[in-house]
């Protein structure tokens, strides 16, 4: 099942069309693909990046409640350990 679409107008200056035709025909591609294929990959990277962003609004909201936390030394120390043959646990959160 494919998606419905809608048609979107967009200006660029008249450089990066020139760019954009010339990167089209090295690929055997249409500029209107490589354009719709570039605005999708925008559109998941600023996603993930909210997605990010919120995760740590989210920790800080859980530390500011339960001051639960893990200091940089224990964090590092278990990093430092992993991929040897002493991997430590990961450190568990305190107070």
């Amino acid at each position: 099942m494919t998606a419905t679409t809608f048609p979107m107008s967009i200006r660029i200056d008249a450089g990066a069309r020139e760019k954009l035709k010339q990167i089209a025909a090295r690929q055997k591609r249409t500029a209107h693909a490589l354009a719709t294929e570039a605005i999708n990959n925008l559109i998941e990277q600023e996603e993930k990046k909210h997605a990010w962003n919120q995760s740590c609004v989210d920790a800080l909201h859980h530390y500011d409640e339960t001051g639960l936390h893990a200091t940089h030394v224990e964090v590092m120390t278990w990093m430092d350990s992993l991929g040897t043959e002493k991997e430590l646990p990961t450190p568990t959160c305190h107070r």
